[in-house]
């Protein structure tokens, strides 16, 4: 599959001579995906991504993955507390409510393939915008096909373990060893996991949330080994 190249000017050193170890990944927000290749190529906005995915399937190349691209701003995944540095990020073309394309999901399988062989980053820690920064961000948005990713092996996806009893002190800590910041409010915390894990449930923290949790922290505890199921 063919990868273009439009280099940004908005990129920078990692800091601490870091690599990375996370893939990020985004929705534009966007009518289009010329308009959001003008943007992340706009010194004055000063933000990019390493790729630009359109709807149609195309790989754009803006960041060497050598370098630190501007995509994630102020959020945490485990005690990765400056995730530009530490993660490649891709930038999906997408408004945020129309579905992603098979073609489009096809060419970011393809990219997350090569990225995750090159880095040696494992699935649980390719993750959303949205899940390392839950208060403030919800791309790649719930109509993202976070099961078909982890079919692929590009992602990871809860087992249902049965229910369990309903702790919101238990979901926070348990969110916490799987990655997720919790220095937010509790109903911006669920809301994320929901988004990623549960995107049509609405309500209070519920047995089926403490299950899924519970199982994702125990098979993918962040910043440790995985645990076999």
């Amino acid at each position: 599959m063919d990868i273009a190249q439009h280099p940004s000017t908005n990129f920078s050193e990692r800091r601490g001579n870091v690599t990375p170890d996370l893939i990020v990944l985004h929705y534009t927000a966007m009518a289009t995906a010329p308009a959001a290749l003008d943007r992340l190529c706009d010194p004055e906005r000063e933000v990019s991504a390493h790729y630009l995915i359109s709807e149609r399937g195309h790989i754009i190349q803006l960041v060497a993955e050598e370098f630190r691209a501007w995509h994630a701003g102020a959020g945490a995944w485990g005690n990765c507390k400056d995730v530009n540095s530490q993660s490649i990020g891709i930038e999906l073309a997408n408004d945020g409510i129309t579905p992603f394309s098979a073609a489009q999901m096809d060419a970011l399988e393809h990219i997350l393939a090569g990225i995750m062989e090159r880095w040696s980053i494992p699935a649980e820690r390719v993750i959303g915008h949205s899940d390392m920064a839950p208060a403030r961000k919800s791309d790649p948005g719930m109509r993202f096909d976070w099961r078909r990713l982890a079919l692929s092996g590009h992602s990871v996806w809860p087992n249902d373990n049965g229910d369990q009893a309903v702790d919101k002190a238990g979901f926070e800590e348990t969110a916490k060893r799987f990655g997720y910041p919790t220095d937010i409010e509790f109903d911006s915390l669920l809301g994320a996991f929901r988004l990623r894990f549960r995107p049509w449930e609405t309500g209070p923290l519920d047995t089926t949330d403490m299950a899924l949790v519970t199982d994702l922290a125990r098979r993918f505890p962040v910043d440790q080994p995985a645990v076999s199921p």
